[in-house]
């Protein structure tokens, strides 16, 4: 939730980030928060003149008793019971004004950071790294589409080697199977049998399926603990509080699964209860950055999804994540969001799947990000790019709402914290590069770190 002070400060350059993130009505929003801040703060000040206005009279009441100023006192003693009517009311206004302006308030997203792109979609985000790809020094980018772009060469013999080699690789690419083909052949996923226990976007993994999800748990899980992450096993299941305080309510409330007669929320990721560890509480600086990780299974109904682009593991309503979220001062926070962009990225590297990273542009970001960069892994048998990771700096915004706050080493000023979160890495979407990246005649290759995990060099 953006704070008064931000507003308040430079209430241009908050609208004009509301306006990159593409909110309507944004100058509106915060006129209308301003105005409601002046109601209250006008409540406020009457309310203290009445306090003590109440206060000098009641003062006097005993003197005028101890006078014998019997009719004097008892005027006095109406005077006052009219204020504390008045300090009532004025409550209520003061109540009333502030419920109203938090209202607004939780509607608003966070301004994105100046370095965030213009765009209103994902056609606007920047790809800032391409790593992993076979014959690299060749290829520029792989477009959605499946076209591959070539870089700009100076000798003709170059050229002419990158569009062999080219036609080889696109050669490759068409031979390649699907994923929920490959999960078929192999026996590791039913996705039909899920569909019958649950329903669509419920797949039951089996045999050496299950066994490579539960091998990438674990290494991303080992990876976080080398990085020095601390491993959390929190709840499923949240409260309203808790989807408030982390900013998927009410912006998300539509996507989340909700337990109507316990009022409780499936969590949509470990962001949500990991962070919430520090809802209401004041953290000395010197405990800063506070690293977790945490493994859980994530719901989300995904309402509105649909077409060959959510085929398979492409979009589900149940799958598994590892997230890492980090708690931090706002001069180290910078510091601490490259380093998750690090380790992300050095899984992926680990994994040897072909990938990129995306600044995400302000009209793609999610409602609570300020800065957000989103991994993605080239599918080589669909031709397209899979995101797996979304890894933001949330700024104040989510510590303003949670209360989260530190307390100062040099002068003990308690302000709010900066929060952050990733995931390393969500699981569907990694297997199915997995599995259409490494087709081999003589199975699904592993890659290499991943095989004391999995106990083997292929799946069979």
């Amino acid at each position: 939730m953006l704070t008064l002070k931000q507003i308040y400060d430079d209430k241009a350059r908050v609208i004009a980030g509301l306006e990159k993130k593409h909110f309507a009505g944004a100058a509106e929003a915060i006129e209308e928060v301003l105005r409601l801040d002046a109601e209250r703060k006008a409540a406020q000040q009457q309310k203290d003149a009445a306090s003590a206005e109440m206060n000098k009279i009641s003062k006097s009441i005993g003197m005028l008793m101890a006078q014998g100023k019997r009719g004097e006192a008892e005027e006095a003693k109406a005077q006052t019971g009219a204020l504390k009517a008045q300090i009532a009311e004025f409550d209520v206004k003061m109540s009333e004004a502030e419920e109203a302006q938090t209202k607004i308030l939780l509607t608003i997203p966070n301004i994105p950071y100046d370095i965030v792109p213009e765009g209103a979609s994902a056609e606007d985000n920047l790809a800032v790294t391409i790593g992993n790809w076979p014959n690299q020094p060749m290829i520029d980018a792989i477009a959605k589409d499946g076209s591959v772009a070539l870089r700009n060469w100076d000798a003709e013999t170059d050229e002419k080697i990158a569009e062999e080699k080219l036609s080889i690789l696109n050669s490759q690419l068409s031979t390649k199977l699907p994923h929920w083909e490959l999960a078929k052949k192999y026996n590791l996923i039913d996705f039909d049998l899920g569909v019958k226990i649950s329903g669509a976007g419920f797949p039951v993994y089996i045999g050496q399926g299950a066994r490579l999800q539960r091998a990438l748990i674990n290494f991303f899980l080992a990876e976080a603990n080398k990085a020095g992450y601390t491993e959390i096993m929190p709840p499923t299941v949240v409260n309203a509080a808790s989807g408030y305080g982390t900013g998927q309510l009410p912006d998300k409330e539509g996507q989340m699964y909700h337990c109507e007669v316990d009022d409780l929320y499936l969590i949509p990721t470990a962001e949500v209860p990991v962070t919430n560890l520090y809802r209401d509480v004041i953290i000395d600086e010197k405990e800063l950055p506070i690293k977790n990780c945490a493994y859980t299974e994530c719901f989300r109904r995904e309402a509105g999804s649909y077409g060959k682009d959510v085929r398979g593991l492409n979009r589900l309503h149940e799958f598994s994540k590892i997230e890492i979220v980090r708690i931090d001062t706002p001069e180290h926070s910078d510091a601490s969001h490259k380093e998750m962009l690090a380790h992300v990225e050095g899984l992926l590297q680990k994994l040897e799947l072909p990938y990129r990273i995306l600044r995400l542009s302000g009209g793609d970001m999610s409602f609570t990000a300020a800065l957000c960069y989103d991994f993605e892994v080239y599918s080589e048998a669909q031709h397209r790019w899979l995101e797996v990771s979304s890894t933001s700096n949330f700024d104040t915004y989510q510590a303003n709402r949670l209360k989260c706050r530190y307390r100062r080493a040099e002068d003990k000023k308690v302000t709010l914290c900066h929060t952050l979160n990733g995931s390393a890495l969500a699981l569907p979407r990694i297997v199915a590069a997995l599995l259409e990246n490494n087709q081999t005649p003589e199975g699904i290759r592993i890659p290499k770190a991943l095989q004391p995990f999995f106990g083997d060099e292929f799946i069979r």
